[in-house]
Formats: structure tokens, C-alpha cells, sequence
């Protein structure tokens, strides 16, 4: 089987900007459903090892409450991480300027 080049089709600089930008999001695009995935799982495994230190076959209030305010950290980060990736990328795409 033969792979081809992306590259051999851009003739000028811009074009090649243009490809090796169309690779990174196709990346992106691949990674972001990983990275939720992980931050489910960390969500899960950190908050939940946190606030359910003898886990039964419900949840108290304060387990509850403890949960929520754990998650929405996660979520917090999550959100203030996705912006400044976006932001990055959005300069890069400009300019390629940081």
C-alpha cells in the first residue's frame, strides 16, 4: 500500500502552512474525544475516591455536595484550559505568533 505526501501537493509556503495546520486539527479532532474521556475518568476516580470514602449503597448529602464541588472544579479547569488551547490556536493560525 502507498501513502501519499500531503506536502507534495503544496507549492508555496502558505500552502504548506496550510497543510501542516489541516494535520493538527485533523489531530485535534482525534484527540479531544481522548482527552474528555480522561477527564471523566479522572473526574471519577478523584472525586469519587475523595468524597465516598466508605462507599454504600447510596450517597449521603455531604457525599453529594462534595461530588458537585469536586466536578465543577474539573469542569472549571477543563473549560479555562480549552480556551487558552483555542486562543493558542487561533494566534497560530494568524500569524503562527505567540
Amino acid at each position: 500500500m502507498e501513502f501519499s505526501n500531503p506536502f507534495n501537493n503544496a507549492k508555496t509556503p502558505q500552502e504548506k502552512k496550510e497543510v501542516v495546520m489541516t494535520e493538527l486539527r485533523n489531530q485535534a479532532n482525534i484527540q479531544i474525544p481522548n482527552a474528555k474521556t480522561n477527564l471523566c475518568q479522572a473526574i471519577n476516580n478523584n472525586c469519587f475516591n475523595r468524597c465516598v470514602p466508605k462507599p454504600g449503597s447510596s450517597l449521603s448529602s455531604a457525599e453529594e455536595s462534595c461530588l458537585t464541588k469536586c466536578m465543577d472544579k474539573y469542569m472549571a479547569a477543563w473549560n479555562i484550559v480549552s480556551r487558552q488551547y483555542l486562543a493558542r490556536e487561533q494566534k497560530e493560525g494568524n500569524g503562527g505568533q505567540y
